[in-house]
Order: structure tokens, then sequence, then C-alpha cells
């Protein structure tokens, strides 16, 4: 006989801009939950910023969540841009409900988590953790340097002749960030011997520190799988 599985139940949210583009947005979330084996309880959107918490939609979908249900979003900037503080009271929020979040470029190690004991448990926790906080803290500083952007950047550029296209990554710039705080420098003084702002500084170091730490992770998964 075969054994039953637990319906696994997810709700969307989304923070929105345009309509049009948004009920594209909301349809592939909704088929790709579905795809994955969830029952789709809910879908939350709204026009509001992720820099506050006070969204009603939000709040309705926390207020809504049952115990094993999973939180849908498109990228975790679409539930959080609050500082770290703030965007982590916001995760406790709906951990404390019973549910945990689902978002794209997140590794999600919850079923490794259920089927380890011990201190395998306790670090992939841990991991999961880490993983989750440095991309709360890269979706504020991802913010943060855009705001920067507008003040300052777009306005020097606008300054050079010819049309203004934008910024291209600068390798160079990123490659000598992650040395100098590779070696222990502050953010200010990585900023100053790069020759670029502490924003950058923080966004660039962050993305590099997800990136060891989901590669970490990864590894860690596979031992587990294979042992």
């Amino acid at each position: 006989m075969k054994e039953h599985q637990p319906v696994k139940v997810c709700r969307i949210y989304q923070r929105v801009s345009t309509d049009e583009q948004d009920l594209t947005r909301q349809h592939v979330l909704e088929e790709q939950a579905k795809a994955a084996g969830y029952y789709v309880a809910g879908t939350y959107a709204e026009k509001a910023s992720g820099t506050t918490a006070e969204r009603p939609e939000l709040q309705r979908m926390i207020r809504d969540l049952k115990p094993g249900e999973v939180v849908i979003a498109e990228k975790i900037d679409r539930i959080s841009r609050l500082p770290l503080a703030d965007a982590e009271k916001l995760v406790a929020a709906i951990h404390d409900k019973g549910a945990r979040l689902a978002i794209p470029g997140i590794v999600d190690l919850s079923e490794l988590v259920a089927a380890s004991d011990g201190v395998a448990k306790i670090v992939l926790e841990s991991v999961q953790a880490m993983l989750l906080k440095l991309a709360l803290q890269m979706a504020r500083e991802d913010w943060e340097t855009r705001r920067e952007r507008q003040r300052q950047g777009i306005e020097n550029n606008k300054r050079i002749p010819g049309k203004y296209a934008g910024r291209k990554p600068d390798t160079e710039v990123h490659e000598r960030i992650i040395e100098l705080r590779g070696k222990g420098f502050s953010i200010a003084m990585t900023a100053k011997k790069a020759g670029c702002s502490t924003a950058q500084v923080k966004r660039i170091w962050a993305l590099h520190q997800h990136a060891q730490t989901t590669a970490a992770a990864k590894k860690i998964g596979r031992k587990i799988k294979a042992a």
C-alpha cells in the first residue's frame, strides 16, 4: 500500500509595481509552486515599500499562516529591504507561526535539517540562518546603494557627453575590495584604498560571503547525502 504523503501548503507574497507585469509574475510563481507539489492557500500582493514592515497584505499573510506552511516570494527583497535587525524580526514573526521562507537564490536546507540529528542538524541550521541573514543584509545594502547612486553617481555620469547608459561592473574594484577585506581592513579603509563608497564595499563583501557560504552549504549537503 502506497504511503500517504502530507500536502505541502504555501502562501505567495508579492510587492508589485505595474498591474499587467505583476499579474504575469503572479501566474508564474503560482505555476512554479504547483509544479513543485504545493497547494497555494493564498496569494498576497500590494504596492508598498520593502523598507517598512507595516504592509497590510504582508501582515494579513502572517496572520493567516499555519504551522508547516511555506512563504514563497520572487526574491528576498520582495519580503524585506529593512535594516537587518528589523528584517530579522519580520522573519521571526513568520517562523513564530511555524512557517518558513522559500526564496529563489537562497539554498534551502530544510529537508536535510529534517533528516539530520546531532551535530549535523545544528551545523545545517546555523548555515541556513547565516544564508538568510546574508540575503537580508544584501537586500538592504542593495537599496542603500541604489539610493546613493541616485543622489550622487547618476548626476556625475550625466555630465559626460553622450547618452547615459549607467555603470558597468568594475571587476578590478570588486577584486580589490575582496582582497582588502580578506586582509582585515575596515570597511572605511577598504573604501578609501579601493576608491569607492562604503556602501559598495558592504555590497561586494556581502555578495562574496554569500557565495562562499552557499558553496560550503552545498558541500555539506553533498557529504550528508553521500553518507
